[in-house]
């Protein structure tokens, strides 16, 4: 391994160090024992081993992403979710990499990780060999200044290991139309697919639901721990017979199959196979929707579809489509008959443990109905109103919109009130972000009470079943009429309100309580000028990702 160091001195000499290592060191420096707070960031090493102390577990220092996590999150607690060490201590290596777009959050080994959009730097972590390092550091500052030395990696390649870690249930057809030799033709592909992707606790855990006129399960997720019994296990599956229910299968897996008692690992992406032999004798569109939105990336197979005079027989056309996680053809995989599902085994394997493409995964990003409620009054002005709009385009920049992903819309009030747009109304973030510019400012009283009431009344009465339904509300003070009421209807139906209000923090303190989701300090805000709103587009984020993290599945 070649290094390049060029000293902080005023020489400028560059000295190459050639380093040859025994294939029994560990690829890294060594720091001194860290904290439970310390953050990846803090260290200025692109690859380091760190000792943790023990019990980091109980000083709950945040961890964002899965697998990957953002720099800003804790060592020790990254490499508690990650498996790497127990709550117990123990030494990791942490090995820095590029930002990602988006992390996501997971439960695992008792540490929960939250969601994140972006961050400009992320890590990984492996265990690490006690008892072999190649250089301690004792120099390594937590501040991460500059350190008077750079160290260049001239000579390794990148070497990138996927670990195919996932949750993976086949649904396979038990039906009366698929036949008993071609039922054994199934039985057959599906041991295959699980000698080919090494089936064990810290790889992928593999399980099968047959279905029929009921959906059954054969293997559960905590049943088989290797390839060898899958594929033991999948041998002894009888044919049950029935129709193809396949939608009844999914709402099955959906409520019952992927939980934590039938092994469901949490930090592990929730992946469905469904083997359909012609087509589905029941719909399937509303039933895959909501095992979608649960987070299960759905794949279909079908084998020897509807013929022309077949298809007036379809319950549901189009059901593929209706049913996968995106139409790109990645999630279907169509086989033109039972004797060519061998050749499936591959192509099969390769897309389920393609993790960055699982994008069914529901997160805080792409699971909300959000209602902004705008001040329009004399008080605010033009040059404040457009501020306000700057702000609300800012926090919308940061979510997945679409029709099926988070929705956004918005109401204008003073004495009345004024529809701006509704959640079906814009499909895409392009339309939405150029209607929140388009939004004039209208003039009038504060009516804050009637507005919270008029919101929830023409938004979220249409709003979307399974979605967070969260209402912010910008006010420029005191509203004329009575807020505790609407406020309180409001949070029966479960709607988060989140309420930034600009004005003396005397003057509306109980307007505050009343409004803005318990606890009041993490859902209100005083701001002193409009300009500083966007200071709390990083907070607000933050805090409905975090409590999307922290509900059970």
């Amino acid at each position: 391994v070649s290094f390049l160091w060029t000293p902080n001195c005023s020489s400028g000499v560059t000295v190459n160090v050639q380093i040859w290592r025994h294939p029994c060191f560990a690829p890294s420096a060594v720091i001194p024992a860290i904290e439970c707070d310390v953050r990846a960031g803090k260290i200025n090493l692109p690859e380091f081993i760190a000792k943790c102390p023990a019990h980091c577990k109980e000083s709950k220092q945040q961890v964002y992403g899965t697998g990957v996590f953002a720099s800003i999150s804790s060592i020790c607690n990254a490499a508690i979710h990650s498996g790497v060490i127990t709550n117990a201590g123990g030494k990791v290596i942490v090995k820095k990499m590029a930002g990602q777009n988006i992390y996501k959050g997971s439960n695992s080994n008792g540490v929960r990780s939250l969601s994140l959009p972006k961050w400009r730097e992320s890590f990984v972590v492996s265990a690490s060999d006690a008892s072999t390092f190649s250089a301690v550091r004792s120099d390594v500052s937590y501040a991460a200044p500059d350190s008077g030395y750079t160290w260049t990696e001239t000579d390794t390649p990148e070497i990138t290991v996927k670990k195919c870690k996932i949750d993976l249930v086949f649904l396979m057809d038990g039906s009366w139309s698929i036949g008993k030799r071609r039922f054994k033709i199934q039985k057959d592909f599906l041991a295959e697919v699980a000698q080919a992707i090494n089936v064990g606790p810290t790889g992928p855990m593999m399980g099968v639901v047959q279905y029929g006129d009921d959906p059954v399960t054969e293997i559960s997720l905590k049943s088989v721990s290797s390839s060898r019994e899958a594929r033991s296990a999948v041998e002894k599956i009888t044919q049950k017979g029935g129709l193809s229910h396949v939608g009844r299968a999914l709402s099955y897996i959906n409520k019952q199959y992927f939980s934590d008692a039938n092994g469901n690992r949490g930090a592990a992406p929730n992946v469905a196979v469904v083997l359909v032999d012609g087509w589905p004798t029941d719909k399937v569109e509303e039933a895959s929707r909501l095992a979608r939105e649960s987070g299960i990336n759905i794949f279909f197979v079908t084998i020897e579809g509807p013929d022309g005079l077949e298809k007036q027989k379809v319950v549901e056309h189009d059901f593929v489509d209706k049913a996968v996680c995106r139409t790109s053809g990645f999630f279907s995989l169509p086989v033109s008959s039972w004797f060519a599902l061998r050749k499936l085994v591959q192509p099969l394997v390769k897309r389920v443990c393609d993790t960055d493409r699982l994008v069914c995964s529901k997160t805080c990003l792409n699971a909300n109905d959000i209602a902004f409620v705008i001040d329009g009054s004399s008080s605010v002005g033009t040059g404040n109103f457009r501020t306000v709009l700057q702000f609300v385009a800012n926090i919308t920049r940061e979510f997945e919109i679409s029709d099926t992903d988070t929705r956004v819309g918005a109401v204008q009030y003073t004495y009345e009130q004024r529809l701006e747009f509704s959640f079906s109304q814009y499909g895409n973030k392009a339309d939405l972000l150029g209607a929140i510019k388009r939004i004039s400012y209208w003039s009038g009283g504060t009516s804050t009470g009637a507005a919270i009431s008029y919101a929830s009344e023409q938004l979220f009465s249409k709003s979307k079943p399974n979605k967070r339904k969260i209402m912010i509300v910008i006010t420029d003070g005191r509203s004329y009429d009575d807020v505790r009421q609407p406020a309180a209807a409001v949070h029966r139906q479960g709607q988060r309100c989140d309420h930034l209000l600009r004005g003396h923090r005397w003057a509306a303190q109980d307007e505050l309580e009343y409004i803005a989701t318990d606890p009041d300090a993490e859902h209100s805000f005083f701001v002193d000028e409009f300009d500083n709103l966007y200071k709390f587009v990083p907070r607000i984020v933050s805090n409905i990702c975090q409590e999307f993290n922290s509900q059970p599945r």
